[in-house]
């Protein structure tokens, strides 16, 4: 095990770590989240021993070994990728060094013999024992895994970009098996392929494992305990990511309670010693209310959450039922390789759909194909009636003005009635205060990243495409846009490595792989599985899987619209009795105003008393009677738009 104990470090006035105590239990897979700022990175490099923490220790045996993956891009390492990637099990090259040398120097004196066989049989069985003459396939099959091809084995890795000796470093550790992984952000440069294989690695690996990642969905697979840092402390949770978010923010509510309490008793406290500050009878009581002041942690604001910053999207025009129509479709670069053939994909309004496949195997270029931003070289790519599209690209960002404000920038395309959210969106991606009138060309590049997406969320464009929306957005800003595309009413396709994002928002999954198009009902989970199960099957079966896939999405469809209808029988229902309280409750409150308006009434104070109390009670019943019918109107019409889409999909 290795344990930190009151360890403490800051730079400059800022304390990131403030005294904390940690355990790292053998064999435990933990996740380490936190803001943005709080400190994680930092925490890792003093366990990896790249910092030195001010205050406090870190304890572990002599033997004990920590690999560490950073999140900057290295510079160190040459050779070739191989050799780079074997340097992991330096123990067991060593050993091969000197089997290498034994066997090549034997004794010239026959008596001599004897003890050298023994060494070398020695030395070999232990060779083979720690998997010596395995470490070149191991090793190759982690490159492999990690999306490097077998050819790059012999490349020098000084010719690989940044990312790439990211991933070389990656699987020099996993190779290397420390009693500690520490992972800063692994995920950054994997596709979705490679990501998966990583998980199937870990999940099997014996050591323990810190990570950090913004990658809920692999924290979610892969976490055993979430251990929070925040403010310098440490919190930690049991369980996984989904079953902390929901600890996260009952200990919220507690929080908020116990602020709450805390400012009601400093402003009794503070209100007792202004009135009576001046009072020589009460000189002493005064002076003991402000030593208990004194005595009172100052109350901090808690930090935002999700709840804080929920934003709606507006479509401006409702388009017609059919958004899309991709026939046959097939793209090709001018190297006349085909990027994929004979796609046909149709969505519907409403559809909200993934793009999956490996990095280069077309998902950007279906995007762009329905944007308009290229033509298909055969096939047709055709968009609805009224339909209008909202595109998001990292290569969008060359087209903002740079004279504009950010400000101007966002309003020049917002339609009218997304106009007022345009201050609340901008301060939710980090443009706050008299920031949203800096010129876009001082901005960095992901701060244009956000000016663009804003751009987009707040043109009330009806059929939103998005690729890798959620890169440059803090964990806050990730989940209100989750949120508020999960409530969009227009159409949506996506294409992303957040894998906890899709889950949450996709309906259907379009994977592109070795040129085909091939669509899967469900979300990205429903599509792992699905695509698991295909792997495994025989032709015929995958055959009858595709068969059985449209016999489900009949009864899921089926059993949707009776689910509707039996919710629609309930609201209208609850609405009629709704509407008959608040006639009660009106008339009521009528005879109650009519009775308090009587002079003749104020003769008797205590039922004038009486009076106003149920006058007061039957105007609050009112209210949240009014409030219920209204919110009970807004649910049946969502239902009756599902139902209209369900049948005009049939």
């Amino acid at each position: 095990m290795l344990t930190l104990k009151q360890v403490a470090y800051a730079i400059a006035d800022l304390e990131l770590l403030k005294g904390l105590d940690w355990t790292l239990v053998q064999g435990k897979r933990v996740a380490l989240v936190g803001p943005n700022g709080a400190g994680k990175t930092t925490l890792l490099r003093v366990i990896a021993g790249e910092l030195e923490p001010d205050e406090g220790q870190i304890i572990k045996s002599r033997h004990y070994r920590v690999g560490y993956l950073p999140q900057e891009t290295i510079t160190r390492g040459s050779g070739l990728i191989l050799e780079f990637v074997m340097g992991g099990r330096a123990d067991l090259l060593e050993m091969r060094s000197q089997l290498e040398s034994l066997q090549n120097a034997p004794p010239g004196i026959p008596e001599e013999r004897s003890g050298w066989m023994k060494r070398v049989e020695e030395l070999e069985n232990r060779f083979i024992s720690q998997g010596g003459y395995e470490l070149e396939h191991k090793s190759r099959r982690i490159l492999s895994g990690l999306g490097f091809e077998p050819d790059d084995a012999q490349r020098a890795l000084a010719t690989f970009s940044g990312g790439w000796r990211m991933k070389a470093l990656l699987a020099r550790l996993l190779l290397g098996e420390p009693d500690l992984l520490l992972l800063d952000e692994p995920t950054n440069h994997l596709d979705l392929p490679s990501l998966e294989w990583l998980e199937r690695f870990l999940l099997g690996y014996s050591g323990s494992m810190v990570l950090v990642s913004h990658d809920r969905f692999f924290i979610d697979r892969l976490a055993q305990e979430i251990v929070e840092l925040e403010a310098g402390r440490l919190q930690h949770y049991s369980g996984h990511f989904r079953e902390y978010q929901a600890a996260r923010q009952e200990r919220r509510e507690r929080q908020e309670e116990q602020k709450r309490l805390q400012d009601a008793d400093r402003r009794r406290q503070e209100r007792f010693i202004e009135r009576f500050r001046y009072k020589n009878t009460k000189a002493t009581q005064v002076q003991s209310r402000i030593k208990q002041l004194d005595k009172m942690d100052v109350s901090q604001p808690l930090p935002r959450t999700v709840a804080d910053l929920n934003f709606r999207l507006e479509v401006a025009v409702t388009g017609y039922k059919d958004v899309l129509s991709v026939d046959q479709a097939g793209f090709h670069y001018d190297d006349d390789q085909w990027v994929f053939r004979g796609a046909n994909l149709r969505l519907f309004r409403g559809d909200k759909v993934c793009l999956v496949g490996k990095n280069g195997a077309g998902k950007t270029t279906l995007t762009r194909l329905i944007s308009g931003d290229l033509n298909p070289c055969e096939g047709i790519v055709q968009l609805g009636g009224r339909t209008r599209i909202g595109y998001y690209a990292q290569h969008q960002v060359d087209a903002l003005r740079l004279d504009e404000t950010v400000y101007e920038s966002v309003s020049s395309v917002a339609s009218t009635i997304q106009t007022p959210r345009i201050r609340p969106i901008l301060g939710l991606f980090g443009f706050s205060g008299d920031e949203v009138f800096k010129p876009v060309g001082v901005l960095s590049g992901g701060e244009k990243s956000r000016v663009s997406l804003a751009r987009i969320l707040l043109s009330g464009a009806n059929f939103l495409i998005m690729d890798e929306p959620t890169n440059h957005l803090d964990s806050y800003a990730r989940d209100a846009l989750e949120k508020a595309l999960c409530a969009y009413e227009g159409t949506l396709m996506l294409v992303s490595h957040d894998r906890y994002f899709l889950d949450r928002i996709v309906s259907r999954v379009v994977e592109i792989r070795d040129g085909l198009v091939t669509g899967y009902l469900g979300n990205y989970s429903d599509y792992l599985e699905k695509r698991e199960v295909n792997a495994t099957a025989e032709p015929g079966e995958a055959n009858a899987s595709v068969g059985r896939e449209r016999r489900d999405r009949r009864r899921e469809q089926a059993k949707a619209r009776q689910s509707i209808s039996r919710r629609r029988g309930e609201l209208n229902k609850m609405i009629r009795e709704l509407e008959e309280k608040i006639e009660a409750l009106e008339s009521r409150h009528g005879q109650l105003e009519s009775q308090l308006s009587l002079q003749d009434t104020y003769q008797d104070a205590q039922r004038v008393v009486e009076l106003q109390k149920e006058f007061a009670m039957v105007g609050r019943d009112l209210e949240t009677a009014i409030a219920s019918w209204e919110s009970s109107h807004e649910k049946l019409e969502v239902l009756l738009s599902s139902l209209n889409s369900e049948n005009e999909r049939e």
